[in-house]
C-alpha cells in the first residue's frame, strides 16, 4: 500500500526559505517520478512542479526560478526547495508518485495529510 508523508511546513516571511519533504513507501519509489502540488481553501489542488525517475524536473511558471524539487532515491524521500517565497505561495503542499514524460505529469491516486505553508509578515 503507498504511504506518503508530508512535513517541513510552517510559517515564513515573504521573502523567505523553507524546505519540505515527503517521505514515500509502498512503491518502487526509484522507478517512479514525483510531484508537488498545493491548494488553497475553496480552489482547486494544483500541480507546481514534478521531478522524473531520472532527475528531469519541470515547474509552473508561478514558481520557475525559486522553488527546486529533488530526490534522494536511497531515502525515498522527495524534497521541495522553496525560496524567495511570496504571500501565493500560501497553501496546503502535497505531494504524489506518478508517471512524466519531460512536459507531462500524471500523479497516481494517492495522497497524504499534506503540509500547511503560511506565508505571512
Amino acid at each position: 500500500q503507498v504511504k506518503l508523508v508530508e512535513s517541513g511546513g510552517g510559517t515564513v516571511q515573504p521573502g523567505g526559505s523553507l524546505t519540505l519533504s515527503c517521505e514515500a513507501s509502498g512503491s518502487r519509489f526509484s522507478s517512479d517520478a514525483m510531484g508537488w502540488h498545493r491548494q488553497v481553501p475553496g480552489q482547486a489542488r494544483d500541480l507546481v512542479g514534478y521531478i522524473t525517475d531520472d532527475g528531469v524536473t519541470n515547474y509552473i511558471d508561478a514558481v520557475k526560478g525559486r522553488f527546486t524539487i529533488s530526490r534522494d532515491n536511497a531515502k525515498n524521500t522527495m524534497y521541495l526547495q522553496m525560496n524567495n517565497v511570496i504571500a501565493d505561495d500560501t497553501a496546503v503542499y502535497y505531494c504524489t508518485l506518478g508517471r512524466a514524460s519531460r512536459k507531462q505529469y500524471w500523479p497516481y491516486p494517492y495522497w497524504g495529510p499534506g503540509t500547511q505553508v503560511a506565508v505571512s509578515a
